[in-house]
């Protein structure tokens, strides 16, 4: 992109940024001007002042990392071709889950993705087909109870299939709606070893993380794996990892910032989303906090959009490394954000996600559900990165 382009495109999201970051008289749930709003869970002892600094703290973050996120989101131009803004695949999606594969593939394509692949059972291809014609679905995947023969003639075919499609893509979802069958699991494991080898950007997320969890050296020591764990999925992690309790439920809360960094650590510096009311994001060596705007609506599927909304940014955080060489946008980003794309991608992810949330949660509140958030996926694109 040219200089006076990026210039003009990080003016005109600083503007739109700064006209939803004036701060309003602070309450139990402070608000900012404009659609936005931040929900902290403040303490009642709290102090209006004490409120007010924390979201003018907040409101200073944002006004750093947006314009820098910026830098990574690609413009769109007349003369982009198909597929130049990001091709994903998502492994998973079996008879009984069929909503959360396309949740992921579905907000690829919200964020700004090209295409969107969902590689599936057979008893899950019709209906995840049926729910949107822009996804792209391969009944390739198999669970025990639908093998006729020979598993090892089956699964290579499977491999096949799979592996054959594998180089077109910028990045593999894995894990969401792919349920626990051993088979199915047993192709999986092959997939994340071909997919390392061809440095293709792994995001495990549901049963992919299940999976992981008990088989931890498939990523361990692979930069360009995202782990996206709820508090509990956490918890069995550190349990499986390090040493301490070694039943997850007698993990402690407390210092989580500290344990999650020592964990990605751990796991040779891999990047771990730790999910809940504020997202902790480390690599093993910085922890940042996300606790901007969000929900307190725990409707199920948002997961799956985080999924496949850091799936895109990691596709398009590698692509401005590859490209960006020692420029001025490339040293905006690494003083202003982090030199990992796979930081910038998890970040970039949870913020679009907890301002979609926090967008539909205004409209919609207690009935509010996950397909109101990616219908807010694109609004909130576009106040933050301008097309």
């Amino acid at each position: 992109m040219h200089a006076y382009a990026h210039s003009s495109f990080r003016a005109r999201a600083l503007s739109r940024l700064s006209h939803h970051l004036q701060l309003l008289s602070p309450g139990r749930s402070l608000g900012l001007q404009g659609p936005s709003t931040i929900y902290f869970r403040v303490r009642a002892s709290s102090s209006p002042q004490q409120q007010e600094h924390k979201v003018a703290m907040a409101n200073s973050k944002l006004e750093q990392i947006i314009p820098a996120l910026c830098e990574v989101v690609p413009s769109l131009s007349a003369s982009s071709q198909k597929g130049q803004a990001g091709k994903v695949a998502v492994i998973g999606g079996c008879r009984e889950y069929t909503g959360a594969p396309f949740f992921s593939a579905i907000s690829a394509l919200k964020v700004g993705a090209d295409l969107a692949h969902v590689f599936c059972t057979q008893g899950a291809a019709t209906v995840i087909k049926s729910y949107s014609p822009e996804i792209i679905v391969h009944p390739i995947l198999q669970e025990s109870y639908a093998i006729d023969g020979d598993e090892a003639s089956v699964k290579g075919k499977v491999l096949v299939e799979i592996e054959k499609w594998l180089g077109r893509f910028d990045c593999l979802i894995i894990g969401p709606g792919l349920g626990r069958d051993p088979f199915l699991l047993d192709c999986i494991k092959e997939v994340i070893k071909s997919a390392r080898n061809e440095n293709i950007p792994l995001i495990l997320d549901g049963d992919g993380l299940f999976f992981i969890t008990h088989h931890p050296d498939l990523v361990c020591g692979y930069p360009l794996a995202i782990l996206t764990p709820n508090k509990n999925e956490h918890k069995h992690l550190v349990a499986k990892m390090m040493s301490g309790p070694k039943k997850w439920q007698d993990v402690p809360d407390n210092d989580m910032e500290g344990q999650l960094k020592d964990l990605a650590k751990q796991m040779g510096g891999l990047t771990i989303i730790q999910k809940g009311k504020a997202d902790y994001i480390s690599d093993g060596t910085s922890v940042f906090v996300s606790d901007f705007f969000g929900s307190p609506r725990r409707c199920g599927g948002q997961g799956d959009v985080l999924s496949g909304s850091v799936g895109v940014f990691m596709t398009w955080a590698r692509d401005f490394f590859a490209r960006s060489g020692n420029s001025k946008a490339r040293a905006h980003v690494e003083q202003s954000l982090f030199r990992n794309p796979a930081m910038i991608a998890s970040l970039g992810g949870s913020l679009l996600l907890r301002k979609a949330a926090s967008e539909a949660y205004n409209k919609k509140k207690r009935s509010m559900v996950t397909t109101d958030i990616i219908e807010l996926i694109g609004d909130s694109m576009e106040e933050w990165f301008p097309a």
